[in-house]
């Protein structure tokens, strides 16, 4: 906004804050708050919520002395290779510290969402004990923590509105907790429980359901039986999501008549999940619904194929679906043939020795599903042909990641490397934000890359290149790439020093299992970067062609606060 002399006239603060109230985007809060002082400070009081990508990056007193209105805190820890047991337990990522502050600095803190991070007890009971207008607790991925830290979350939060408890590795979760509700709680819309191990107490949660109207989530474990889900369902007619636990009860004829009408009765439900184990003919009592689901996630289970193709039809409104790779390329054409709006698809693999799902379910899915955003693909086998033909297909492509399970498998009709293909992916697919990599590839797919994947943030290599050129080539061409995670792969110290410039500007870089050496790695932590932090694993006793010592893994990411104080004896900040 410019005045008559043409200088920069500043809003009024509270112009200014009520702008901003429109602009969820972190990026674009952070950049509004680099424009000038005034800018920044009101932006930062007027910040609510705040994203840390890596729990590194910065202390929470620096934080706090930020932003000082914040009700919700999204911060994740590990690097993503810790899903894949490359890192030991005690690695770090401790909720702790920042727990603590929280309570002392957010009285006022309504939302927490963890992820790859440890949380023990300590860390959920001073939540529950300080927080008092505290409404949502997500974890994911998350360990260190037992049923006794939950109870005494869903003891003192009157007011919880969301537990969510994803993928989590936790102590003795007897499901006994529940008991432990407020029972005044009546404000609970969302509740996953699906990966809670032991027996739930389904009378404690039978209660809890009955009593909160808004419940529009209920995620239920393998513990809870057919009758048990009747019973719920009948108590949340207005669930939209809902995870059906164990599905392989036999019924007799009525009681399977009784569930389908208790499932005809949901008229909001969009979303379902779970389907642990299913019994011969339960199936259909989900048929009701099917036309009106958005979202459905059969990842836990192997479906018939026949059973599939019967239950996928019913299913024309899709638009994310999660399977095993147990329905085929049949199972694939099915669901490309009904699902035409479906926008993000995983297939994952199953256990056996299953035939799986190759070439002809990607191109099927590729000619049936034009508007895909996301995929992610565990195959047996592929061909360069079928990922050319998915890039042109799908345009709209965001997210492509392709797992051949045979990681450095040719393609098997022209017995070239993948290249082609996936130089395809990056040329074809403007909007392409994040790719993985597997397949024998050279260095030229990373010369596709640097050279077309000007949009990529995130990009996942394992098992694949040739020399540290195709590293160079991605850390000079993919100007907006904020992760770059590497393993099993023959990139040395040349390639890791290829990208001291370009460290400063990402998010982190993670390689394990290459060639680097403890000497590289010395040579990028004294390169003068100011907010890097460098850490290495060594590995032991292994000396490389000239003499070097090795390293296990090196995680390199930047932070204003400097190396952290946690690190435990295997790791080393350099």
């Amino acid at each position: 906004m410019r005045g008559r002399d043409d200088h920069l006239t500043p809003f009024p603060d509270d112009v200014l804050e009520h702008i901003l109230r429109f602009i969820t985007s972190d990026k674009d809060r952070n950049n509004i708050s680099l424009v000038c002082k005034s800018w920044n400070k009101v932006e930062s009081d007027c910040r609510q919520h705040v994203f840390i990508g890596n729990c590194y990056s910065i202390s929470p007193e620096r934080l706090v002395h930020r932003f000082r209105n914040i009700t919700s805190v999204t911060l994740k820890g590990k690097p993503r290779f810790s899903d894949f047991d490359l890192l030991p337990s005690n690695w770090g990522a401790y909720a702790l510290p920042w727990v603590e502050v929280f309570c002392k600095a957010y009285p006022n803190l309504e939302k927490l969402r963890f992820k790859r991070m440890t949380i023990c007890d300590q860390s959920l009971q001073a939540i529950a004990r300080n927080l008092i207008h505290f409404k949502r607790l997500t974890l994911i991925t998350c360990d260190g923590f037992s049923s006794d830290g939950l109870a005494s979350i869903v003891k003192h939060c009157k007011f919880l509105e969301c537990l969510d408890l994803s993928e989590n590795k936790v102590e003795s979760m007897s499901g006994a907790w529940l008991n432990e509700f407020h029972g005044m709680c009546t404000s609970l819309a969302s509740l996953n429980l699906e990966n809670v191990q032991d027996n739930l107490d389904f009378k404690a949660l039978e209660e809890l359901v009955g009593r909160c109207p808004r419940l529009e989530s209920l995620k239920l474990n393998r513990s809870i039986s057919l009758v048990q889900m009747q019973y719920l369902i009948c108590r949340a007619p207005q669930l939209c999501e809902l995870g059906t636990g164990s599905f392989s009860e036999e019924l007799t004829a009525d009681d399977l008549l009784r569930l389908q009408n208790c499932f005809n009765s949901c008229r909001n439900l969009s979303a379902l999940s779970g389907f642990w184990e299913i019994g011969l003919g339960t199936l259909p009592v989900v048929y009701p619904v099917c036309k009106n689901l958005t979202s459905l996630d059969l990842s836990y289970t192997s479906v018939g194929y026949t059973s599939f193709v019967e239950l996928i039809s019913q299913c024309q409104s899709l638009q994310r679906l999660w399977i095993l790779d147990s329905v085929g390329d049949q199972g694939l054409r099915a669901v490309a043939s009904t699902c035409k709006g479906l926008k993000h698809l995983r297939v994952f693999p199953s256990e056996g020795d299953g035939e799986g799902v190759a070439e002809e379910g990607l191109v099927a899915i590729s000619e049936g599903c034009c508007n895909l955003l996301s995929i992610l693909y565990f195959c047996k086998r592929i061909t360069n042909d079928a990922v050319i033909t998915m890039s042109r297909n799908c345009p709209l492509l965001e997210t492509f990641r392709l797992a051949i399970l045979n990681p450095v498998m040719l393609d098997p009709t022209t017995n070239q490397s993948m290249d082609e293909g996936f130089g395809a992916i990056v040329r074809n697919c403007k909007y392409l934000r994040r790719l993985s990599l597997s397949g024998m590839l050279t260095d030229k797919v990373f010369e596709y890359i640097g050279n077309f994947g000007k949009k990529i943030q995130r990009l996942s290599i394992a098992f694949a290149g040739g020399s540290n050129v195709g590293m160079q080539s991605i850390l000079h061409g993919c100007t907006n790439l904020q992760k770059l995670e590497i393993r099993d792969s023959p990139y040395g110290d040349e390639a890791l020093l290829a990208g001291i410039n370009r460290y400063e500007y990402m998010r982190s870089l993670w390689m394990s299992g290459c060639h680097v050496t403890m000497r590289g790695c010395m040579s990028l932590a004294s390169s003068k970067q100011g907010s890097l932090v460098v850490e290495v694993i060594k590995k032991q006793g292994n000396v490389g062609a000239g003499g070097e010592e090795q390293v296990e893994s090196v995680y390199v990411y930047r932070s204003i606060v400097g190396p952290r104080s946690d690190l435990p004896p295997f790791v080393i900040a350099l």
